[in-house]
């Protein structure tokens, strides 16, 4: 019986092959990052859902007819530890009953998440007017506003879309991947595929 002990070069060789097999594994996955088919994950950056949420502002709501509230210059922050997103914006109401017209401030809105399967879309569920800080204006005024201007807030940011999948992100071969589970950490959201 002859046991050879493999060359450095025989060994290296043989790495070699395997870490280029390995990439070429990987090849038809490179243009789908944040896609993980190996562990069948997807993990968005809070960068990429940061560009994809400011696209989608200003927006804005009548309200009562007498008010228009609206939203810009959104920024989002992620907590693991609650599972939560919350959306800190820019926020102007104007009326003809306000002295002070339009009137602005700054309003941070968390909400949790869901997956809407017939568009793809990963978007906020039930979001929740957490702070509502408003310039200008003081006692029962500010009071009213702000009542006002968190509901407004978590109205327009009802179902607001934090990132959409195309058909194709979520084919592979013959088989087309569904979100499952959804986790939010402090850098981005992962997303089980199933």
């Amino acid at each position: 019986m002859n046991l050879r002990t493999p060359s450095p070069t025989t060994s290296r060789r043989r790495l070699l092959r395997a870490l280029l097999g390995a990439a070429a594994l990987q090849a038809p996955f490179a243009a789908l990052a944040g896609f993980n088919f190996f562990t069948n994950e997807y993990t968005a950056t809070r960068d990429e859902l940061q560009t994809q949420i400011a696209k989608r502002f200003p927006v804005a709501e009548r309200y009562a007819e007498i008010f228009m509230v609206g939203l810009r210059d959104p920024q989002l922050a992620l907590d693991a530890q609650t599972n939560r997103a919350t959306i800190t914006a820019t926020l102007t109401i104007a009326s003809p009953l306000l002295a002070a017209s339009p009137v602005q401030g700054v309003v941070s809105v968390s909400s949790a998440l869901r997956y809407d399967a017939a568009t793809r879309a990963l978007r906020l569920d039930h979001p929740k007017a957490e702070k509502l800080e408003l310039q200008g204006v003081e006692g029962r005024d500010a009071q009213r506003l702000q009542k006002v201007g968190g509901v407004v807030a978590q109205e327009l940011l009802q179902g607001q879309v934090l990132r959409s999948f195309t058909a194709d992100e979520l084919t592979v071969g013959r088989k087309t991947y569904e979100i499952g589970d959804i986790t939010v950490l402090d850098s981005g959201i992962k997303v089980q595929l199933k």
